[in-house]
């Protein structure tokens, strides 16, 4: 349909329809998942076995705008033939009982009627169309021979402007939804998870295809997932906020241009234990909603779209698609979901780290970070340096250089591992050097000093 429209180029949609097919689907799931948030931005949730359905009557006017258009189109038809079929009912009422409606003689006027021109039910029908939409063809009036017509015709009038007023600010706020402006924000069909910075980050592609923009846009992840807390109850629908790093470092955003937005996966991620092998298999769903104000009428939009596990592609990146062409910034669209595969470990961040601490041997004592030396028995042996079997380092080299040597254990560094003992028995001229024995040697350089 935007092809038709000339919004969007046909390649764009050929390469959409190639990315749909073409992406590799070793991790697809065999049977088709449910989701929150479909593609489209649309909640997919049925709400059923609803006993108040009074309360959707309090707010008719919300009511009528979320209803389909066929149903709007019903409604709006039905108002208008009803009120002008009751008052057309209330005008014959009123000539029968004045006697308007009786056969005359030629030539003998009788009394003036209430309304002229009025004989059946069809002519206080028309009459009634006459009144409420101010056609006026001047054929029928009212005159001032009844009181009771007169008041009939303001009520109509009133009535007419209410029902007016209403059905077609209906039809404007339909015509005018927020969520129309969503349709030409555009996501990226699939994410990826790559490198960047030395961090594994989850990434998607937004981008708006108006020249228009929108004021103030703001983008929210979430994840949800099924949970079990520790009293075992289970909670179905879990929402967690993830925290969004666009190349802004802030939620908001400037979408001048298609934008990649990243979020790093740390400790405090939801997705610190997610792996390549286990994506396949995780129950869970990733909500993008972008927000903002549009800038041509000031109405508040908002774009969703969801990435289920299939829909996420591990050891991938975006190809670029904005260049500089004669003073001036060109996006292609047509390369707006393209990936291409990168070098990426398929283990989750939390093994990352893990391989990390092993890899630093001693570097790490019983899982502590570097800077939270506690307890550890340092000794400082003057001058600012620290003893070391014998020999002083500087307090300024590396804290790894000399953490390694100092342990609670006489048996050696915690965790430290059967290679790194067998690497230290395998040293020649060396020993393991206790607390006491750095404090003896401390003692005795004190003395010498003072003599």
């Amino acid at each position: 349909m935007l092809a038709r429209k000339g919004l969007l180029p046909e390649e764009f949609l050929l390469t959409r329809l190639a990315e749909e097919t073409g992406q590799p689907s070793r991790y697809r799931s065999k049977t088709q998942r449910a989701r929150f948030i479909t593609k489209g931005g649309s909640c997919n949730v049925a709400h059923k076995n609803i006993r108040e359905q009074g309360r959707f009557l309090q707010d008719v006017f919300t009511t009528m705008v979320d209803l389909k258009w066929q149903h709007s189109l019903l409604i709006f038809t039905s108002a208008f033939l009803c009120s002008w079929m009751l008052f057309a009912m209330v005008w014959w009422l009123i000539a029968f009982g004045h006697g308007d409606l009786e056969p005359r003689e030629e030539g003998w006027p009788g009394p003036a009627p209430c309304v002229t021109a009025i004989h059946s039910f069809t002519s206080a029908f028309l009459f009634s169309i006459e009144v409420q939409v101010t056609i006026g063809f001047g054929g029928r009036m009212v005159t001032e021979e009844c009181p009771l017509a007169i008041t009939v015709l303001i009520v109509q009038n009133i009535v007419g402007l209410i029902v007016n007023a209403v059905m077609l600010g209906c039809i404007f706020m339909k015509t005018a939804q927020a969520n129309r402006r969503a349709e030409t924000i555009i996501f990226s069909r699939t994410a990826v998870v790559a490198l960047r910075n030395g961090r594994p980050a989850l990434m998607f592609r937004v981008g708006d295809l108006r020249k228009s923009m929108i004021i103030s846009a703001t983008i929210q992840m979430q994840v949800i997932r099924r949970m079990v807390s520790k009293e075992g109850e289970v909670i179905p629908v879990s929402q967690l906020d993830i925290q969004v790093e666009n190349p802004l470092r802030s939620n908001g955003i400037f979408l001048v241009s298609p934008l990649i937005i990243s979020h790093t996966i740390d400790r405090s991620s939801p997705l610190y234990e997610l792996s390549a092998q286990s994506l396949s298999t995780e129950d869970i769903e990733v909500i993008v909603i972008l927000e903002g104000v549009v800038e041509t009428t000031g109405i508040t939009t908002q774009a969703r779209t969801s990435y289920l596990p299939d829909e996420i592609l591990w050891g991938r990146r975006f190809v670029p698609i904005v260049t500089e062409e004669d003073g001036r910034y060109s996006v292609d669209y047509s390369k707006f979901g393209n990936t291409v595969p990168v070098r990426m470990s398929p283990l989750s961040a939390k093994e990352l780290d893990q391989n990390r601490g092993e890899a630093g041997g001693g570097h790490r004592l019983g899982g502590e970070e570097p800077g939270h030396i506690q307890d550890w028995g340092l000794v400082r042996a003057g001058r600012g340096g620290f003893r070391r079997g014998g020999r002083a380092h500087d307090s300024s080299a590396p804290w790894s250089s000399s953490f390694s040597y100092y342990c609670r254990r006489e048996g050696g560094v915690e965790g430290e591992g059967e290679r790194g003992r067998e690497g230290r028995k395998g040293r020649k001229g060396q020993r393991a050097v206790t607390l006491e024995e750095i404090g003896r040697e401390i003692e005795e350089e004190e003395e010498d000093e003072s003599v």
